[in-house]
């Protein structure tokens, strides 16, 4: 592999089948703040069909130029925080699957039928994409240790065997939605699984690789990031 250079409506109760097929292949939805050196490597390993959506999150490099110079769909939302870009690619996708991943190189697109074909498939209604770190130093102890703890708070409160938060995963669409994740920040993909979890979904969980990311993390890459996520994160929980 060649490595990098380094308020919402209510919920509705209705199961990710009963969502109104449209576009077949996967969407993917990619938040985007200043990544413009991972952003060539990313979409050049975008799957056959997949449609990349980058949402440029109030980037200062060029990220967003660069996207649709490459061929992306790119879609700007001023609005800052995690959930609000992931929320903003959400309402602009069109397939009936969509798949939410990092675009700074950590995760490779290639991977991405891993988490989408179960879905698409019907055998689970979200699949999350549990990190495998490839290289040392790819998932820092700080970040690693506060995922575990929020994993473990996961499987109790859902009854589901997570080892992780699955940055990388997918569902479908008109689901997602109904669910109605108010969250914008850092708690939007925790909120996501509890949701789930509490609508009935199937929720399911298949290991992809985690390779050092381009450049330093707004989350994992710092302690101070860290806490910032677990802060955002703590608040959902105790909703």
């Amino acid at each position: 592999m060649c490595e990098p250079m380094n308020p919402a409506p209510p919920v509705t109760r209705i199961t990710p089948r009963q969502a109104i097929p449209s576009r077949r292949v996967p969407d993917v939805i990619l938040p985007v703040l200043n990544e413009r050196d991972a952003l060539p490597w990313v979409l050049e390993r975008m799957p056959d069909g997949y449609l990349p959506i980058v949402v440029d999150n109030g980037s200062t490099d060029g990220s967003g130029e660069l996207a649709a110079s490459l061929g992306a769909r790119v879609v700007p939302e001023s609005t800052p925080g995690f959930g609000a870009a992931c929320y903003a690619g959400l309402t602009a996708a069109t397939a009936e699957i969509v798949c939410f991943m990092d675009c700074d190189a950590s995760f490779d697109p290639r991977e991405l039928p891993k988490v989408a074909d179960p879905v698409a498939a019907g055998s689970v209604d979200l699949m999350l994409g549990a990190r495998r770190p490839t290289a040392r130093g790819a998932w820092p102890i700080h970040a690693r240790a506060a995922n575990t703890v929020l994993a473990l708070e996961l499987r109790r409160r859902t009854k589901v065997k997570l080892k992780d938060l699955g940055p990388m995963r997918a569902a479908r669409r008109e689901a997602l939605l109904a669910l109605g994740i108010r969250d914008r920040r850092f708690g939007w993909p925790l909120e996501m699984v509890l949701r789930a979890a509490d609508a009935g979904w199937r929720i399911g969980e298949t290991q992809v690789a985690y390779h050092p990311r381009d450049g330093e993390s707004k989350v994992t890459g710092t302690a101070k990031g860290t806490v910032r996520a677990i802060r955002d994160m703590a608040g959902v929980l105790r909703e």
